[in-house]
């Protein structure tokens, strides 16, 4: 058992800590701008679209992005039919992260985040900030390589194979993959060791696709409990985030072996499909929604009654 704790604890820390880092960086180099770019782009649903690829792709956190507009609507800065269009933009965004990922990371880990350090300690101040946001990415590229260890005495001890056997193999990635980001609350670390996993020949590209579509899921959650205690407004936002990513997946999971075949005809390097696989996933869900974002709007209004939920 120790042999599965240790990497999985180290490299799982080292990810988040890198994903820290690099939200840190990128929000103190942004200051206030990024709160006053969102409530001033999103007037309309397109611009609201757009806005929440580039903020979520910035700050590399689609539930950084969703917790912040769940504060502004409860505030009563913003109103819930803008944040449709927003929530749709940040499914895209947050595709950036997997699709960094998807690089050779032995190639550029310890590099880095050794120019990160050197970059923090240099006496210019207006550079500091970026030496972090380097040596976040740095880390998430090391946090991930030391993740991948798990392949080895998962196979060995025959615990994917068990995992397997329990039922049928895109349900059974669809629940790993929602209940694992629910646990870390990071969708990135989920399909990182997907994409680590199906490197390592321990996983189908299937089952990785389906942990890819369950940690959409699973993301939800921390939305979720942003609106415990508050208002109604705040709580559609939520909801409406939540049936978005589940009906995505309700369209998609039947479908999952051929769009496996798909995405494995794009690339020949593992991780790039399930990265890929997770952009393309995003990208069409979001875009066959976004010319109904008023009638969705409208039917989370009815869904959610006047009294708090």
């Amino acid at each position: 058992m120790r042999e599965l704790l240790i990497p999985f604890a180290t490299g799982l820390t080292i990810f988040l800590f890198g994903l820290q880092l690099i939200r840190l960086g990128l929000e103190t180099m942004a200051g206030r701008h990024l709160q006053s770019v969102l409530l001033r782009f999103t007037k309309t649903p397109f611009r609201s679209f757009v806005t929440g690829i580039v903020a979520t792709g910035f700050l590399q956190s689609s539930s950084a992005v969703t917790v912040l507009t769940i504060g502004f609507v409860n505030a009563g800065l913003m109103n819930f039919t803008q944040t449709v269009g927003l929530i749709l933009g940040t499914n895209i965004g947050t595709t950036v992260t997997t699709e960094i990922l998807a690089l050779k990371i032995e190639d550029f880990a310890l590099p880095m985040i050794i120019s990160g350090a050197v970059i923090w300690l240099l006496p210019w101040k207006r550079f500091t900030w970026i030496g972090v946001v380097i040596g976040g990415f740095g880390c998430i590229f090391l946090g991930m390589n030391v993740m991948q260890w798990l392949a080895v005495p998962l196979k060995e001890q025959g615990w994917m194979t068990w995992l397997l056997s329990r039922g049928d193999a895109v349900q059974t990635g669809l629940t790993a993959g929602f209940f694992m980001t629910a646990i870390i609350q990071s969708s990135s670390a989920t399909i990182a060791m997907a994409m680590g996993f199906f490197a390592s020949g321990l996983i189908s590209l299937p089952f990785a696709v389906a942990v890819v579509l369950g940690s959409n899921v699973g993301t939800c959650i921390t939305g979720l409990l942003a609106v415990i205690g508050a208002n109604r407004a705040a709580k559609q936002v939520a909801v409406a985030h939540l049936l978005l990513n589940v009906g995505g997946v309700l369209l998609f999971a039947p479908f999952i072996s051929p769009f496996a075949d798909w995405v494995a005809s794009l690339s020949a390097h593992p991780a790039t499909q399930v990265a890929h696989a997770q952009t393309l996933f995003n990208i069409i869900c979001s875009l066959i929604m976004l010319p109904f974002t008023d009638v969705y709007a409208r039917f989370i209004t009815r869904l959610i009654p006047s009294r708090d939920i």
